[in-house]
């Protein structure tokens, strides 16, 4: 699967230096308001959430034994509707 800040052999050099540019100014956003607890939207795509998980007990796969694993935050992702249309539709094709 391409990754969104390779080349493109399709588009001239400074298009494709200008989208990765571009492309790793948006990740750095969405990085810095997730670092401060904040949601991100992107219309059409979908939203980042910033979740907090409490504290709770586990087991240890190795030894079997009961442990607590420390309150922490995830990032959790909902697919927007139009999005999830679009892969709805071309799994059908």
């Amino acid at each position: 699967m391409p990754s969104l800040q390779e080349p493109n052999a399709e588009l001239p050099n400074d298009l494709n230096d200008q989208s990765r540019a571009a492309l790793s100014l948006l990740n750095e956003i969405i990085k810095a308001k997730l670092a401060s607890g904040e949601d991100v939207l992107i219309s059409g795509f979908g939203k980042f959430c910033v979740k907090k998980k409490r504290e709770r007990k586990v087991r240890n796969p190795q030894t079997g034994g009961d442990m607590m694993l420390a309150p922490r935050r995830v990032v959790t992702f909902k697919c927007s509707g139009k999005l999830r249309k679009k892969i709805k539709q071309r799994g059908n094709v």
